[in-house]
């Protein structure tokens, strides 16, 4: 166990500095394995940081439908992405465009809880605190007046393309037309006439 050493100096407190390379320390590469129909599937017991990011922003951007996260579909890829980054099961490009058949199949047999039992606990709770707290964080500022109005800014450009479309298409004939016929049907009152 290491400890630090405190000493006084005119009154402060010092920490002796201890050399980070000193500690020899590695990055867990540590697996755990069960087997399935006489194969081995290997599961990693710690996923770095990069990953660990990689693997809650491509879930969020999978899952996300009119700006809001559709929480079936945050299922389904959360574990499906666990499934990719943290076990040795390999998957073709055809298979992973079926992400929800990978996740049904490896649902309905046990495996997906099998691999998720075999991951940390603190691994795993750390991955779902993330992924909430991001979420968290995202409703809160879509919410936010700074939001609501970079929204605003950000749809004018669309808005105006829109408005000059229409405009340069607009026929002043056919609405003299549509003027005539409903103050013709009766709508005159309700419709400013057009000479």
């Amino acid at each position: 166990m290491l400890y630090f050493i405190y000493k006084e100096i005119k009154g402060e407190i010092k920490m002796a500095k201890l050399s980070y390379a000193n500690l020899k320390l590695k990055t867990n590469t540590n697996i755990k394995t069960f087997n399935i129909n006489e194969n081995t599937v290997e599961v990693l017991q710690f996923l770095p940081i990069q990953d660990k990011y990689d693997l809650i922003m491509i879930t969020l951007q999978e899952c996300k439908e009119d700006k809001l996260y559709n929480p079936i579909k945050l299922e389904e890829m959360f574990k499906v992405n666990i499934v990719y980054m943290y076990t040795n099961l390999y998957f073709t490009d055809k298979q992973k465009s079926e992400p929800e058949k990978i996740y049904n199949t490896l649902k309905s047999n046990g495996i997906l809880d099998e691999i998720i039992s075999n991951i940390p606990a603190n691994e795993y709770l750390e991955l779902v605190g993330y992924l909430d707290k991001i979420i968290e964080n995202e409703m809160k500022y879509n919410l936010s007046m700074s939001a609501i109005i970079a929204n605003i800014i950000n749809d004018l450009p669309k808005q105006a393309q829109a408005m000059a479309d229409i405009m340069n298409t607009f026929d002043e004939n056919k609405y003299k037309n549509v003027m005539n016929l409903a103050n013709a049907v009766g709508y005159g009152n309700k419709v400013e006439r057009a000479e």
